[in-house]
Order: structure tokens, then sequence, then C-alpha cells
């Protein structure tokens, strides 16, 4: 049963979650872990960091800001696909855009309601 576990893990797309989190970081966060239930039921493995990292740093302090930023561009580099979710970019967002780009990692748009893009509009 272990082994089989082991391999089902290792064969899902690991799938970077780019969304809003500054302004109503609640909401938000909600928000993300929606898409990562979404793409989990697409048959992949979501990763939203800023969902993770909110829960030992302060998103109010900009140095831990700045830091969760930096940790989730190191994760960003070890992600297969980047889906970006809503209709607004943010700042945060776009250095995550840049980033998958320049590591030619495949960006896919869906809106807020999980629906695909074609591109960003």
């Amino acid at each position: 049963m272990e082994d089989s576990l082991e391999l089902r893990e290792n064969s899902l797309k690991l799938i970077y979650i780019c969304s809003p989190l500054k302004g109503d970081v609640e909401i938000n966060i909600m928000r993300a872990n929606r898409y990562c239930h979404f793409a989990m039921t697409k048959g992949t493995l979501p990763l939203a960091p800023h969902t993770i990292f909110t829960q030992f740093l302060d998103d109010r302090d900009e140095d831990q800001r700045s830091k969760g930023r930096e940790l989730g561009l190191a994760l960003l580099h070890r992600c297969e696909e980047l889906w970006c979710f809503g209709d607004k970019i943010t700042e945060g967002m776009a250095e995550e855009i840049k980033l998958a780009k320049r590591l030619r990692i495949p960006i896919v748009y869906f809106t807020d309601t999980c629906e695909r893009r074609l591109q960003n509009e």
C-alpha cells in the first residue's frame, strides 16, 4: 500500500498557485485554498506558498512579507506549472509570473471562478 501511494505522489504534477494575498488577507487565503482544491481535483499537487507562509510570517510586516515572497519564489523553481487565478495581477503575482517566464515554466490563467482563460486579459 505504501509503495503505491509513493508512486502516485511522485506522478502528480506540482502546480504553483498564484493568486492575490495583499488586501483582505483572510478572504484571499480562503480563495487560494479553493484554487488549491480545484487544482487537486484536476489530478495535480497544488502549492500555494502564501497560504502556508502566513501561518508563521506576518504579511503586514514588510521584512516578513519580503521573506515570504523570497521563499515562494524559491519554491517556484521546483514547480512544473504556474496557475494564475483572478482578474487582477498584484505586484507579488507579477513577480511570480515574471520568474516563471524566465524559467520557462508553463503558465495557465484562470478566472476567480476557476474558468480557464486562453491568456491573461
